[in-house]
């Protein structure tokens, strides 16, 4: 009794405690502390002080929190640390409540108590089973290790960048010889490929074009990775791999706090044993040793997906593949559905690779247990999914016929792969075109950009890249792409609309703002006067476009207020090109699209071409053909006839009038053939079926006047429409108002003359009888259904 009164009572005391903090809280976040503490130092010191107090209580909770889970805990040493690491946070705190949880449900006995008994090894990823795990370890707030390279990265150098290489192992051109420069796409100069004559002649091992059993793979429980993180035992490694015929390379890349990105780790698999090597340290440029098995092409090197990889080697480590088998290139030529490692792994080896350490910050050291397990696993089993594939690509290769030569297919796309070369990023400020240019997101941005907009974009966009090289981070850490695009559209002129439109906000940006703002500012008074977004994307149309704007005259005077958009507002000239961007200006502009009122309209010409008369001698030689065609070009045409005045006659008013007889449109043509001097005829035939028509319309006059010679004789007073589907409708007399009967006091049928009238024609009537479609489906309303009704 008297322990649960104290509980009762430590609960109280706790939970007024919350409260009262939670509400001065509130109260301080809600007053202006900018204000205060500028009025007053000791405020602002005070309010320093209780931030790093509470700082530290916090770091302090969350160790103790993370002590009894397999989480690892945040430090927090500023407020930018809560915001960079406050995924993390939620983490420790779910972990905390989710022990909680499961504790009172073993308490209360709602499930029994886990024993805590020997699990068995599994091929699964260990500890940690929740889908935010990896997330834990993404974008540590860690020291650079850059700063401690021997050779740090210079992010300021333009001049062409030369590849790392000291010496050329397994080389068949000199280093010195190997080395031209030439100019790339972007006008840059660079260095060619150190090892481009090597793969280019390279004869791969016999073993690659036959079949073989695959060799199993070691246990993965059973055996461990070592893990290099010294010159010797980089050494004892190179040695080891010597003796093999193939080994198996995988990177761990890290791209966020560095501007042209980190190799983090390297993975290398025999086998027989598995490598991981550290790959920050300072001497990392040391590791160029292993060329000597890197570019050996008697050993095998097996990657997936290495088009990424190549260039890393060649950036940070100077090393270079020759002898490559990608498994991407094989899955693709196989046709499977699909080309991830993922994929390979569950398909070869029916093993579930957890991704969510791909993305994970491979700075971290020492490396967690979760992601040294992942690294391992990426090369373990490679080797034995290539055997696998080499052999189904042997299979289904059929060397006499070269696009269904699989495995040669694969080699030749793994050389193309092997010869990428690493290029500096320089940043091209005018044209925006290259690596990191802001060209390449301004064709994918969806809305237009007035001049201002555009002027202040690319400054911001030049800016952010400035600053990421400066600091060495990525452009995206310091500034999202969206961010540039928002600040650009929406023009911020003050401190508290700029960091609004920044969220989240980077340290680099942060500290600058004030900087930032001032080349905004500057950059939208520049812009009135600069290039629209549409002449950029159009350079060779700009000049024309804008001598045109120039010369046409305003018909307004005066300046005009105009509403402010976000999405400027262009012109026709500005939304339509000249040109296809697909096909370019391979068809000329359509009658549509561009109408020549040059030329005079002839109604009466049925072909305005005067082509050659065509004779059995054309189709026999093709010169005479061409020559008369010559002949036809210079031919002038004859001028068009006027157009025919049409003189309106007086004629009676019929109350019921048809379209023209098919007849008359008939004789109407053959008319106006006759006055053409430009008739072309091709069908032979023509002639007599003219004289069939004209016959057959003679036959249906000669019956028409019988059949009313017939009625008359009858006496019947309605007049009936004898053919309507030939559309007869001039053959109706003149109807007579005077004769009429009248409409508002009309008789009923039968009472006129005892005799009953006709009913009229109802064209419906046959459509009576047809089935009638399915009835509209009573769909449910919301609310309660017509079932539970009272």
């Amino acid at each position: 009794m008297d322990e649960t009164h104290d509980f009762k009572s430590l609960q109280d005391q706790l939970q007024a405690a919350l409260i009262a903090t939670t509400r001065t809280t509130g109260q301080i976040s809600a007053e202006d502390l900018g204000f205060h503490r500028s009025f007053n130092p000791e405020v602002g010191t005070a309010l320093d002080e209780q931030s790093e107090r509470v700082l530290a209580l916090a770091s302090a909770l969350l160790k103790s929190a993370a002590s009894i889970s397999d989480l690892r805990a945040p430090t927090l040493e500023d407020a930018d640390d809560v915001e960079n690491n406050w995924r993390s946070v939620v983490d420790v705190v779910d972990s905390l409540l989710e022990k909680s949880d499961t504790c009172l449900d073993e308490y209360t006995g709602v499930i029994k108590r886990k024993d805590t008994t020997a699990v068995e090894p599994s091929t699964q990823i260990p500890s940690r089973s929740k889908k935010q795990a990896g997330n834990t370890y993404r974008n540590q707030n860690l020291v650079k290790p850059q700063l401690a390279f021997d050779v740090k990265p210079d992010n300021s150098d333009e001049s062409p960048w030369k590849p790392l290489l000291t010496s050329k192992p397994h080389a068949t051109v000199s280093l010195e010889d190997s080395l031209p420069t030439f100019t790339n796409d972007f006008g840059q100069i660079q260095h060619r490929h150190p090892y481009e004559a090597e793969i280019l002649q390279l004869q791969y091992p016999e073993s690659m074009y036959q079949k073989s059993e695959p060799i199993p793979y070691l246990p993965f429980e059973t055996t461990s990775a070592t893990f290099i993180d010294t010159e010797e035992g980089v050494l004892e490694m190179l040695e080891e791999l010597k003796a093999a015929s193939e080994i198996a390379i995988d990177l761990e890349h890290h791209d966020t706090r560095s501007y042209v990105g980190l190799v983090s780790l390297m993975q290398i698999s025999t086998r027989e044993k598995d490598w991981i090597v550290d790959t920050l340290k300072p001497w990392r440029q040391n590791l160029q040793v292993l060329n000597e098995v890197f570019a050996d092409p008697k050993i095998i090197k097996v990657f997936h997906g290495a088009f990424m990889d190549i260039t890393w080697l060649q950036r940070d480590l100077g090393l270079y593949v020759v002898g490559l088998f990608d498994t991407h290139h094989a899955s693709r030529t196989l046709g499977y559905a699909g080309g991830s490692l993922a994929f390979l792994l569950k398909k070869f080896i029916n093993f579930d690779a957890d991704k969510q350490y791909q993305m994970a910050d491979w700075r971290i050291r020492p490396l967690p247990e979760e992601m040294f397990f992942y690294a391992r696993a990426d090369t373990h089993f490679l080797l034995y999914i290539f055997d696998n594939m080499r052999n189904e690509l042997i299979d289904r290769s059929n060397p006499e016929i070269p696009d269904e030569n699989r495995i040669e297919t694969t080699l030749q796309k793994s050389k193309e792969t092997s010869l990428q070369r690493y290029e500096r990023q320089v940043y091209n400020v005018e044209s925006g075109k290259g690596p990191g240019g802001w060209y390449t997101q301004l064709l994918k941005t969806p809305s237009l950009l007035d001049k201002e907009q555009f002027a202040v974009f690319r400054a911001v966009h030049e800016w952010r890249d400035k600053i990421a090289r400066i600091d060495d981070d990525s452009p995206a850490y310091v500034m999202a792409q969206h961010t540039v695009l928002s600040i650009a559209k929406n023009l911020p002129m003050d401190m508290v609309a700029l960091l609004r439109l920044a969220h989240p906000v980077s340290h680099g940006v942060k500290s600058r703002a004030g900087e930032l703002l001032d080349i905004i500012k500057q950059a939208r008074t520049q812009g009135k006067d600069g290039p629209s977004m549409m002449d950029i994307l159009r350079p060779e149309t700009a000049g024309v476009e804008a001598s045109t704007r120039t010369k046409a005259p305003s018909p307004v005077s005066g300046p005009v207020a105009t509403p402010k958009t976000l999405v400027a507002v262009m012109d026709e000239g500005d939304l339509r090109s000249n040109n296809s961007t697909f096909w370019g200006g391979a068809f000329g502009s359509s009658v549509w699209d561009a109408p020549n009122t040059t030329q005079t309209k002839n109604d009466n010409l049925r072909l305005a071409v005067p082509l050659p008369p065509l004779s059995s001698e054309i189709f026999g030689t093709p010169q005479g053909f061409a020559e008369q065609a010559e002949v036809a070009k210079e031919t002038p045409l004859p001028p068009s006839p006027p157009p025919r005045q049409e003189t309106k006659t007086d004629e009676p008013f019929i109350l019921k009038r048809g379209s023209k007889r098919k007849s008359e449109i008939i004789s109407d043509a053959e008319e106006g053939n006759r006055n053409s001097e430009f008739d072309i005829s091709l069908d032979v035939e023509e002639d007599s079926k003219a004289a069939a028509k004209l016959q057959r319309r003679a036959e249906k006059k000669a019956k028409k006047a019988a059949k009313k010679a017939a009625e008359a004789e009858e006496g019947a007073a309605a007049e009936m429409d004898v053919d309507e589907d030939e559309g007869d409708d001039d053959d109706n007399e003149v109807f007579d108002y005077s004769k009429a009967e009248s409409v508002l006091h009309g008789k009923k049928d039968g009472e006129k003359g005892g005799k009953r009238k006709n009913k009229p024609f109802d064209p419906y009537v046959k459509s009576m009888d047809a089935p009638k479609g399915m009835r509209r489906l009573q769909t449910e309303r919301a609310g309660k259904s017509h079932t539970f009704k009272s």
